[in-house]
């Protein structure tokens, strides 16, 4: 008699369009490829509140920056495929030049991309095909405090509508268009606003990261419903930093303690009014600030994005990455 072969009792795992790794799958990925920061730099690097270490520079940047590297190579080969492809014709197109190659780095407040996003500009610049790596963020593209109160918008600092955004995309095609010369507001936290007249330039960089909240968000249709390109199109590639809500909130209001005891002390510094009351008093104010703007943004805006990124960096209460998922070709 025949018989159907035994039904197996492991379930298949389910297609993903990503590749999940532990941390110490990840760091097996970096090879051979040298460590390029010594602590006095990392130190330099590191945000107020977080604990990055050498460690977690070996075992989750370095192979990130290896990653990176072969990306840009690839993306070098590709662009050589495409003149091979136009011949002739493109001589009277224009040959295709090298652009900058542009990486998005997303996540929410107090999760640590602004030290990702430094790392990754230290480390990027080490390899001899690309030393010129320019860091932006978003914030220069927030709009000025005064016309965030004309538009009834102080309260929802940092959501996609106090940006912009119109101005911060243009910037980013710009760069990648291969323009010689692109400026951009500069933004103070000392006083919690842009600094007038002072313009940060970027000029022809080999690689360009752009820093933010909401660098992942999708383009909004127009007033005329038409879809329009949205930042993230310019993107070879994007790193989005996660963390349990519960952990980034401890890590945000850990933060504000070092702040209060350090910047806040500034006397032109907007928040110095914090260090003239009680800690708890000051912390009061944080937890507003936590449970009113920054939990609904990144509840409503940063997260919903995280699915877009090429690389999803999973870190733990103690700051550290534990898991990492890759986004397959």
């Amino acid at each position: 008699m025949i018989t159907s072969p035994p039904r197996s009792t492991h379930r298949r795992a389910e297609p993903s369009p990503y590749l999940d790794l532990t941390r110490s799958e990840w760091s097996a990925l970096r090879e051979k490829t040298p460590l390029p920061l010594t602590a006095e730099e990392l130190e330099r690097l590191r945000g107020l509140g977080d604990v990055i270490d050498l460690d977690e520079v070996r075992d989750i940047y370095l192979p990130l920056s290896r990653l990176l590297n072969l990306y840009v190579q690839a993306s070098d080969s590709l662009r050589g495929s495409l003149n091979t492809f136009l011949g002739d014709a493109g001589n009277g197109h224009g040959t295709q030049h090298g652009t900058p190659f542009v990486i998005g780095v997303a996540g929410s407040v107090a999760v640590g991309k602004s030290t990702v996003a430094r790392l990754l500009q230290a480390m990027l610049a080490r390899w001899p095909e690309h030393p010129r790596v320019e860091l932006v963020t978003t914030d220069g593209f927030l709009y000025p405090l005064a016309e965030l109160k004309k538009r009834g918008l102080v309260s929802r600092k940092g959501f996609p509508e106090s940006y912009d955004r119109r101005a911060l995309t243009r910037f980013v095609a710009d760069i990648k268009a291969g323009k010689d010369e692109v400026s951009a507001p500069v933004y103070s936290h000392l006083i919690y606003d842009i600094v007038p007249g002072e313009r940060l330039t970027v000029r022809r960089p080999d690689i360009l990261i752009v820093e933010g909240l909401n660098v992942l968000q999708p383009a909004l249709p127009g007033s005329d419903g038409k879809t329009r390109v949205g930042l993230a199109d310019y993107f070879d590639f994007s790193v989005y930093v996660d963390a349990r809500p519960e952990d980034i909130e401890a890590w945000y209001l850990n933060r504000f303690r070092k702040l209060r005891e350090t910047a806040f002390q500034n006397p032109f510094s907007y928040f110095r009014k914090y260090t003239q009351v009680s800690e708890e008093e000051a912390l009061d104010y944080a937890r507003t600030t936590w449970r009113t703007i920054n939990k609904p943004n990144l509840i409503e805006n940063v997260a919903p994005t995280r699915g877009r990124a090429n690389l999803v960096v999973r870190k733990g209460p103690d700051h550290k990455v534990q898991r990492l998922s890759l986004r397959k070709l």
